[in-house]
């Protein structure tokens, strides 16, 4: 096969994944380049875990992965909600939530305008030129996008921690980037002049307008190159306010509920869960990363959410469903156990929520 059939079928990243698949089998490496820190119930000294978890599949795995059928996406798949323009900023008793695009969301709670995994670039890849491309523009663009306090980053995959958005934002706004443990290395690795704080699963930092941001366990892993996997921290989010709270997730297997029910009982209930609903397929592979629609509804009910919103689909093509698949078995879920289909949302590009 040639280099360019090769590119074509699998795509650079994938290939990325391959190789590194092939070295994590002949060697590890011996130190953290990120992190160094006491051992916890998630860190044996030179990477993280999930307690408990699914571990994480190894290169015959990969192999096999690659070798099954993939849904043809669109080359465009465009949002009816594209070119919304966010209000610069709210009051501090409003609460709206628009999807960017993909896990980049605008959260504008308490008066603040923070953004998640915020990425704009056209591609998730280590480079430009190949890999998972958009097949819609995001739903609000960068020049329409109000000025930024805070950035929840989750993990270092390209899908979610984008340092070209990144520069863009502390060159434009110097908002606060809040990310678990390890990613500040990353971050200051790739940019200059960016405010970095970082926090362990169960810390918590303090933001304007007394907003609390708690650092919660996902189940996930990762990993920029081919020998960095796990040597930053995974997590989830909460943003706690005088009378709100938001549970954000980046992405998470279902471990069995374990996450939910603990952020159920650390935190009561939540006004808002936002949790990823796609990149689910095969289910034998992803399993351990990616939750399903049936399990994000199952997740939904565990943490006491009034409302939730899906993301993580229908922008860049990761793994083997089909581009609406995810909303359709959403739907189905939600009806399966008696839910009103207005409470949990397949958020599009530029797609507005607001209480």
């Amino acid at each position: 096969m040639t280099r360019r059939k090769l590119l074509k079928w699998f795509g650079l990243s994938q290939i990325a994944a391959l190789l590194g698949g092939i070295l994590w089998t002949k060697t590890k490496q011996k130190t953290n380049q990120y992190y160094t820190g006491p051992k916890s119930d998630h860190y044996d000294g030179r990477v993280f875990f999930n307690p408990g978890g699914i571990p994480h599949s190894g290169f015959s795995d990969l192999i096999k992965w690659q070798m099954e059928p993939k849904a043809k996406w669109p080359d465009n798949f465009d949002s009816e909600f594209s070119g919304t323009k966010p209000d610069p900023r709210l009051d501090k008793d409003a609460l709206v939530v628009t999807l960017i695009g993909h896990a980049t969301f605008l959260i504008q709670v308490n008066g603040l305008n923070i953004i998640t995994d915020p990425v704009f670039s056209q591609r998730v890849s280590p480079v430009s030129f190949a890999g998972p491309k958009r097949v819609n523009p995001p739903g609000v663009t960068f020049e329409n996008l109000p000025k930024i306090d805070a950035v929840l980053l989750t993990h270092s995959h390209y899908d979610h921690f984008d340092t070209m958005t990144l520069q863009k934002l502390v060159k434009r706004d110097k908002p606060k980037i809040i990310t678990p443990l390890g990613n500040d290395t990353i971050i200051h690795n790739a940019l200059t002049g960016a405010d970095v704080q970082t926090g362990d699963w169960g810390d918590m930092i303090e933001i304007a307008g007394g907003t609390k941001i708690y650092f919660e366990p996902c189940h996930h892993w990762s990993a920029r190159t081919t020998y960095d996997r796990r040597m930053a921290l995974w997590a989830a989010f909460v943003i706690e306010t005088d009378d709100k709270r938001i549970y954000h997730i980046g992405d998470t297997g279902f471990h069995a509920g374990i996450n939910y029910k603990a952020a159920a009982q650390k935190h009561g209930s939540f006004d808002l869960a936002i949790l990823p609903i796609g990149a689910y397929a095969p289910r034998w592979f992803m399993k351990g990363a990616h939750q399903n629609p049936d399990e994000a509804v199952a997740g939904f009910k565990l943490c006491n959410a009034r409302h939730a919103l899906g993301h993580h689909w229908g922008t860049f093509q990761l793994t083997n469903e089909p581009i609406e698949e995810p909303k359709h078995a959403l739907a189905k879920a939600l009806a399966d156990n008696g839910i009103e289909k207005d409470r949990f949302i397949a958020m599009a590009p530029g797609q507005v929520w607001r209480i």
